[in-house]
């Protein structure tokens, strides 16, 4: 008999049986239990199955780029809230996916018609954002006070008031073929909805395996993760590897604490919290991130005993601030981890303050094939190809066949996902990441990984951050370009940084152009924007030394 497979309520449901009283999910002054969570979800089930929202179509009757089940829209700030609205869509048998709140209204209004979307559950704050997005479609209101003293949409429904909604009758039973889908921008281009099986992402990113069964969910529960401390996973939870690093907690019955990411990002609030809830893990995105939390924990001392690891991924963290976070926490692990959207989690670096290894270390299905993508490549072999991941992979992109097809292709009878970053396999099987096909320039004929030259520039001590675009050249088909900000009281010389890469890197790797800005924009994610990099790099002058 093939092992169980789980939907995404059918693992909470056991954990919440077992553990009803243990604090489910904690953000600022609001403390919600698996049992109380459980309760309330069932009831926005209730809510949203009366209005008709829920399973259209099974999966079996549709194509891999198809989905059969209500689009619910989150636009929504880190919050208690947010992960209840996620567990009761999927009670609901709907699927639910993430918006980015920080987008415009045409950006939005994109999303919403590429997607379908039959709902919104929104923090009142973005009202205005949904009204102008929403106002000419047919779509079910759900609006959580946020304390910002925005009325409710007219027609909205309070998110307490769905809550209080009795359930009468038997809910919806949830699938593990009902969808998980994650809507992702990358670091350029326009968004796309990628749709998983819920027992595929459970397994390829949210800690379950294979063989999972419900005594070994209990004993995680009891004895395992949920037993050691709290999980915070502190980038906004519309970034997928946020979700993840909650689910992976819960899933194990793990306490997830979130801060309100409203506003800008604060490490005081940050690192104030992590003390005041003795979590025992955080995950962060790079360098955006870990700089400003280097920057308090030099200006204070905290009491982060109780921390274990530090889990980094999304975007590089530079080795200057690793380095400076295991001198703070000297006995922390720092997990680097490398996934996608497209892949769930694929490898991990552990670094301790004694300890460093080249590469990653690959998860269950996760390889190296051949550039041509025709087979996988050995370890050990010289080949730069593309990671991939075969096994519980991605159903596709929603409405793309073209897309899909491309992506998740089938290799020597195996269907695989391909994200798009090149890397070559270690001899003992360990991935060597250079950078994703997307950010190579090629410059007089030889390709350079922009994210290796932006380690280079983050290694400078009066750099605080930095991106690396190409930009059109007469002469070399394409240049590099580095745009840096500078840290606190430092004046940076284009000349001097050019001549310091060339030192470090193979001298055509090094930027020919360098625009100083005072800060390098990135997404609320914490992933660089390229795009405008490359709007700031199209002026930046050429540095001496910089034609030829």
């Amino acid at each position: 008999m093939p092992p169980r497979e789980w939907s995404l309520v059918g693992v909470h449901d056991v954990v919440a049986a077992e553990v009803p009283d243990r604090d489910m999910v904690v953000c600022g002054d609001t403390r919600r239990t698996f049992g109380e969570v459980a309760r309330r979800t069932k009831s926005i089930a209730a809510f949203l199955g009366a209005r008709g929202l829920g399973l259209r179509r099974e999966r079996s009757e549709l194509e891999p780029w198809e989905c059969g089940q209500d689009p619910i829209a989150l636009v929504m700030h880190n919050s208690v809230e947010y992960i209840e609205a996620m567990l009761g869509a999927y009670r609901a048998r709907a699927v639910p996916f993430n918006v980015n709140q920080h987008y415009r209204p045409a950006e939005m209004r994109a999303l919403f018609n590429d997607v379908g979307v039959r709902a919104v559950i929104y923090h009142r704050r973005y009202g205005p954002l949904v009204q102008a997005v929403s106002e000419r479609l047919d779509v079910v209101l759900v609006d959580v006070d946020d304390g910002s003293g925005v009325p409710p949409l007219s027609g909205s429904t309070s998110f307490e008031d769905v809550v209080r909604t009795p359930v009468e009758g038997p809910l919806p039973v949830p699938s593990p073929d009902d969808l998980y889908m994650v809507c992702t921008g990358g670091t350029t281009g326009r968004p796309k909805a990628v749709l998983w099986r819920q027992a595929d992402i459970y397994v390829s990113g949210m800690a379950g395996t294979d063989d999972t069964t419900e005594e070994s969910i209990i004993h995680a529960a009891n004895a395992g993760a949920g037993a050691s401390g709290p999980w915070y996973p502190v980038p906004p939870l519309m970034h997928a590897a946020a979700q993840w690093t909650a689910y992976s907690g819960l899933h194990q019955g793990a306490t997830v604490v979130l801060h309100d990411d409203s506003g800008p990002f604060d490490a005081e609030t940050v690192l104030t919290l992590a003390e005041r809830e003795r979590v025992v893990l955080m995950s962060i995105v790079g360098d955006a991130y870990a700089g400003p939390l280097v920057a308090e924990l030099a200006r204070r001392p905290y009491d982060l005993s109780s921390l274990v690891t530090i889990g980094t991924g999304g975007a590089a963290t530079g080795e200057q601030h690793i380095k400076a976070l295991l001198d703070h926490l000297p006995n922390l692990v720092i997990r680097d981890g490398y996934g996608a959207s497209e892949t769930g989690g694929m490898a991990y670096g552990a670094r301790t303050k004694n300890s460093f290894r080249t590469g990653l270390a690959p998860s269950a299905g996760a390889t190296v094939i051949s550039a041509d993508r025709s087979r996988f490549v050995e370890p050990g072999e010289a080949e730069i190809g593309w990671t991939a991941r075969r096994g519980r992979v991605p159903l596709g992109y929603l409405g793309d066949r073209g897309r899909t097809e491309a992506t998740f292709p089938v290799i020597d009878g195996h269907r695989v996902a391909i994200p798009g970053d090149r890397a070559q396999l270690s001899a003992d099987g360990r991935i060597l990441m250079l950078g994703r096909d997307s950010l190579v320039v090629n410059t007089g004929g030889e390709k350079v990984f922009v994210e290796e030259v932006e380690e280079v520039l983050r290694r400078h001590p009066d750099i605080a951050d930095a991106l690396v675009v190409g930009r059109p050249s007469d002469r070399f088909g394409q240049e590099v370009v580095a745009v840096v900000a500078p840290r606190k009281g430092a004046t940076l010389d284009p000349d001097v940084i050019r001549r310091y890469v060339a030192g470090e890197i193979a001298r055509f790797k090094a930027p020919r152009a360098v625009a100083v800005c005072q800060t390098v924009q990135r997404h609320a994610n914490g992933k660089p924007d390229y795009r405008w990099a490359e709007t700031v790099a199209a002026t930046a002058q050429l540095v001496a030394g910089g034609d030829h």
